[in-house]
């Protein structure tokens, strides 16, 4: 060893894995009652592991070894995959073998504000309206995409201490549409000028009456959630940037268009005359982030399937939950409190719908509409065509639940 050059790595023979703590002991979910005792876990399993293979690099930094265990080789090595993944299954990550846990659901809704709303323009000709949420359960900005004119935020509409008309107008809390010269928020009439006594920069009168949501049968609404790569970055390992841009073609989209489109691929076609929502969730990577993302990238491509990946990384499969979506969407009206017709979801996942309606049933789902992948149902002439797309479509139907039909 001293003959050794500094840079060199000592030689090792091949060691047996230390039997004294089996990993199906150690919690996979960390919590902060847990946080302690895994610690203390984790302490003793690195002193045996020390002891146990003699000569070995001192002062690993604690940074450097994974919170549960360190495989037993490098990936893309000797890693037995399977049996990690039945290890996984054991610790309880996941409650059988073709289906995962189901979405978390909240016990009471969080508390929700649109802080902003401006009217969007878009490529096709529509227009939409992107709302933007601040709530008490993260720090992160959620959206609303609305289109049609009849569904409107409640916080948004109500009136705050001490605004004026234009502060009113600017953070987007006006009927009608804007126009230079405009200088009422309530009312837009062009023609027999402002109908009501605001002046420009006037204070606003608190005896308004609020405006509300004005539907006559039930919205579509679609729950996205954040895909960088999917919807940004063109990639052709999921569905999720075609199915943002289906759900908003057919809420945007005159009828007579998509009833000719679907003619072609004897498709149905939900009317959207009551307009549509698409709440847009800042969750990427079903709730584990990009970075982690990338990692589950790197273990498909190594043999494991979207499922599995989390699950080797100790993440749960699907780890996003939809109490802000049901809040933003009794926010837009469109709750069982002021909407009877409920919504019609656009969703493959069954989950998805217990968990929209909230833990009181604050919004009723009155209709599951699928989203069929383009390129099933053009028989592969239009959509996205990989090998990768296939297998995520099939493990979300087989160890996920979906419904694509």
């Amino acid at each position: 060893m001293a003959n050794l050059p500094s840079h060199a790595s000592p030689s090792f023979g091949a060691q047996s894995p230390a039997t004294s703590h089996n990993v199906d002991e150690l919690s996979l979910t960390l919590n902060p009652t847990s946080t302690p005792a895994l610690h203390s876990r984790l302490d003793d399993i690195r002193d045996d592991a020390a002891s146990d293979r003699g000569d070995m690099t001192p002062a690993v930094p604690a940074s450097l070894l994974s919170p549960s265990f360190t495989p037993p080789a490098t990936p893309g090595g000797t890693i037995n995959t399977a049996q990690l993944l039945q290890q996984a299954q054991l610790a309880g990550v996941r409650t059988d073998t073709t289906h995962t846990k189901r979405p978390k659901l909240l016990s009471c809704l969080p508390d929700v504000e649109c802080i902003v709303r401006a009217r969007i323009p878009t490529t096709t000709g529509a227009e939409m309206f992107l709302h933007l949420y601040h709530n008490d359960l993260d720090n992160k900005e959620h959206l609303a995409i609305v289109f049609g004119n009849t569904i409107r935020s409640r916080s948004l509409d109500k009136v705050r201490p001490g605004e004026t008309e234009m502060d009113r107008m600017i953070r987007g809390a006006y009927m009608g549409k804007l126009r230079p010269g405009r200088v009422s928020s309530w009312t837009d009439d062009e023609k027999n000028g402002e109908s009501s006594n605001a002046e420009v920069g006037g204070a606003v009168s608190g005896s308004q009456t609020p405006l509300q949501s004005n539907l006559n049968e039930a919205p579509l609404v679609r729950i996205h959630s954040e895909c960088y790569t999917g919807e940004t970055a063109w990639s052709a390992r999921c569905d999720c940037g075609e199915q943002l841009d289906e759900a908003a073609r057919l809420m945007s989209l005159p009828m007579e268009t998509l009833n000719e489109v679907a003619s072609q691929q004897s498709m149905p076609v939900p009317s959207n005359a009551a307009g549509g929502v698409i709440v847009y969730l800042r969750q990427e990577g079903r709730g584990i982030g990009l970075g982690e993302k990338l990692k589950a990238y790197n273990l498909q491509d190594l043999g494991s399937d979207t499922v599995e990946a989390n699950l080797l990384l100790r993440h749960p499969a699907d780890a996003r939950s939809y109490g802000l979506a049901t809040a933003i969407l009794v926010d837009l009206g469109l709750g069982a409190d002021s909407n009877p017709h409920g919504i019609r979801l656009l969703t493959n996942n069954p989950d998805k719908i217990q968990a929209v309606e909230g833990p009181n049933r604050e919004v009723v789902v009155k209709e599951r509409v699928p989203m069929v992948p383009l390129a099933w149902r053009s028989g592969g002439k239009m959509g996205i065509k990989s090998s990768e797309v296939e297998g995520y479509l099939q493990t979300k139907i087989s160890k996920m639940g979906h419904l694509l039909q």
